[in-house]
């Protein structure tokens, strides 16, 4: 394993100080109980959007901390979900006296421990509410989760749910807005290797040089299932046509496509994957308005890309496109 860390143990805390360093005019971290959110902290009558995860997935989540999009993440250890005690002072944190909205990506530590959090947070006064984010249609029977896993759909859901909190919606208008991303929001990927976490020293799954996982989860959970390597083109539509099946896209509506890169993945391949990506859905009648291409929700340093699919409407394309200036995002 050749990792720039020191002790694998603190690789969590390093990161949070070297992040807290680097951009002090977006975010304060705090490292006992480790939680980040906005320079400045909540804005009175705003309502809060608190997310996070185990780390390991940077720039999500704390990368999405700023203006139009999140107010406070909280990082577990690495593929570890963060506990009930992190995520209460972060809620808390997040509060502007409008409510708090928590998302979580669909992992039953994740799903437990916010539901725990809130609950300590409520009994200090603040109002919660959480949306569950589900968009990976790769799962269809899992051991790891009740029901489908969140991945990179997750960034726009942070986003336009964000974008709606920052323009004044009340906390039901803005867990709507969320459910609204979710419910048309559907991904999947794929793993060309494993990545290695810092504390075991070794790949978390096996897989030979000639094959490829289709289906992989974001914490190297088995995916659909295991082919031999192929070309960039073969690869995307197998990735694609579950997505756009299963949100059932017919001709002339609109999208937002966004393939995401695992960690390890160059720039220039996922280009070469948008490119077939797009060409499929312009085949199908659906119309690509609004793009995103870049390492945004990661798995260490697997080599991999997931392709999402946002359908859109005049509500969440302007939604999308309202300013945002996080570390991350930015426009």
């Amino acid at each position: 394993m050749k990792k720039l860390i020191n002790d694998p143990q603190d690789v969590v805390a390093e990161s949070l100080e070297g992040f807290a360093a680097a951009h002090p005019d977006l975010v304060e971290v705090h490292l006992d109980p480790p939680y980040v959110v906005r320079t400045g902290g909540a804005r009175e009558g705003k309502v809060g959007l608190v997310s996070g995860g185990g780390s390991g997935h940077e720039p999500l989540h704390a990368g999405f901390v700023g203006v139009g999009m999140l107010d406070a993440a909280v990082p577990g250890a690495v593929f570890t979900s963060p506990t009930p005690d992190q995520i209460a002072p972060a809620i808390q944190a997040a509060d502007g006296g409008a409510g708090v909205l928590a998302i979580v990506k669909n992992y039953t530590g994740d799903v437990l421990n916010f539901e725990t959090g809130a609950e300590l947070a409520e009994a200090e006064g603040v109002t919660v509410r959480s949306v569950v984010v589900n968009d990976d249609v790769a799962v269809e029977d899992s051991l790891y989760t009740a029901g489908r896993r969140g991945v990179a759909g997750t960034v726009c859901v942070e986003k336009i749910a964000g974008a709606a909190a920052e323009r004044g919606d009340d906390l039901d208008a803005v867990a709507a807005v969320a459910e609204k991303v979710i419910a048309n929001v559907r991904s999947m990927g794929v793993a060309l290797t494993a990545c290695t976490v810092p504390h075991a020293g070794k790949p978390s799954f096996d897989l030979p040089e000639d094959e490829i996982e289709i289906g992989i989860g974001i914490h190297g959970e088995p995916g659909r299932r295991r082919i031999p390597l192929a070309g960039a083109d073969e690869i995307t539509k197998m990735l694609l046509t579950p997505v756009v099946d299963d949100l059932g896209l017919s001709g002339g509506e609109e999208v937002l496509l966004f393939v995401n890169g695992m960690g390890g993945t160059p720039a220039s391949e996922l280009y070469v994957v948008y490119r077939r990506a797009r060409a499929l859905l312009s085949e199908r009648g659906v119309e690509v308005t609004r793009s995103l291409v870049g390492n945004y929700v990661t798995s260490l340093e697997m080599q991999g890309a997931s392709v999402t699919v946002l359908r859109l409407d005049a509500e969440t394309t302007a939604l999308w496109d309202a300013p945002v200036h996080t570390t991350a995002l930015r426009w």
